[in-house]
Order: structure tokens, then sequence, then C-alpha cells
């Protein structure tokens, strides 16, 4: 059933290719003929419980943006992350709930976004998709030297969407502070955040091995 709450859904997709290994950001990379931008925003789209959405992009490909998203409100995005989310914010005013999501995780299912949103819905103020700890791992200090090994169990790897009651989200940024994740913000205010069963598909494409990890995954999808 279609949630009440009005929701947008915000893509930032400024972020640069470097690791990748590309010459352009890296949401405008594609995968089999398709951008990582189109399908993160196929996805939002898809999962029948956005009612808006805003793409965050250099202002050198706003026009590009616009041909590949043309549902989709493009604004230009800051030097950093959270400048290009606050750009998105600016762009959503009339919003309920915001939904934040990499244009790197171009593989994460529909589904993932309308759990986030029912979990909102639920009365939780601040909701991030996450997935166990595979790997051990070390604290290390600057030589590299290991100082500890932290228990995995508790630890969770952070994907994105992210969801937020967007007053709350709007009251994180005012402060204009900067953050690799909109969580990390809304934690500092003393808010709790939910945590739910993420996926494994909606994993950041980074790397070139990532990149060709989510090609491989999309030609087994077809």
């Amino acid at each position: 059933m279609k949630n009440s709450h009005r929701v947008a859904a915000l893509i930032p997709a400024a972020g640069s290719g470097t690791r990748l290994g590309e010459s352009i950001p890296k949401a405008f990379v594609d995968i089999d003929g398709v951008t990582l931008l189109e399908l993160s925003a196929a996805a939002a789209r898809s999962s029948g419980v956005v009612d808006r959405l805003v793409v965050i992009v250099p202002a050198e490909l706003e026009s590009r943006a616009a041909q590949l998203v043309p549902d989709a409100d493009v604004v230009v995005g800051g030097a950093e992350r959270s400048d290009s989310v606050r750009a998105g914010l600016a762009a959503a005013a009339d919003a309920d709930l915001i939904l934040v999501h990499d244009a790197a995780r171009a593989l994460t299912p529909p589904t993932l976004f309308a759990e986030v949103v029912d979990a909102l819905s639920a009365g939780h103020p601040a909701v991030v998709p996450g997935i166990p700890v595979a790997d051990t791992l070390k604290h290390v200090d600057a030589d590299g030297t290991v100082l500890d090994t932290p228990d995995r169990a508790p630890l969770r790897a952070v994907q994105t969407p992210q969801g937020f009651d967007a007053a709350l989200l709007r009251r994180a940024h005012a402060g204009g502070g900067d953050a690799t994740d909109d969580a990390g913000l809304v934690e500092a205010m003393g808010v709790p955040v939910r945590v739910i069963a993420g996926d494994h598909l909606a994993f950041k494409i980074t790397t070139p091995f990532d990149l060709t990890t989510a090609r491989l995954l999309q030609e087994a999808r077809r």
C-alpha cells in the first residue's frame, strides 16, 4: 500500500571517479550501456514509495543528467557530499521523509527503499540498512601496528538508502557540517539511528574491481 508520507529520494551524483579509474564522475559511468545514475534512479522509482527524485550533480553535467533521468529534479551540488545533500534538501522542501542514496550503489534492490520507508513510518526518525561484517578487523596505529582486534559481532557495514524524518535531517545539516554518511550527523545530535537488514547487492562501486563485479552481476540479471 502506498505510504501516506511524501517521500523524496536524493541521489548525490557529484563524486569523482578517481578511485574507479575513470575520467568522469562515477555516477555517469555505464554498466552495459546504462549509467550508475540511471540504475539508482530506476531502483528508487521502482520501489513504489518515492514521490520525488532529486539528483545532485556537477554544474557541467546538469544537462546530461536531465537527459538521463528526465523525471527527476536536477540540481547542482557542492564541493563536498554534504553540500550536495543540502542542495537536494532545498529542492525537496515539501517532503516529509527523505531518502539519501549513493548513485554508486547502483544495484540496490527497490525493496530496500521500501523497507527503509516502512521503518520510518513505524516511528523511527532515522533508518539505515547495514550488513554484518564478515572480515576480522584490526585497529592499527599510524605505523600499521595492531592495537587491538574489535569484536565484529555488533558491527555493521552501513549502506544506502538512508532514511530520515525530513525536519530532523534539515536540523542535522543546519550547522553546515560534513560527513561521509548523513546518519553520522544525526548521531551527533543524540538521535537514535535504527539499523535494518541491508542487502549485498547494495555494495558501493568504488574501485575497478567493484565495477567489474557490478557488470558481471548485471549480465547475470539479464
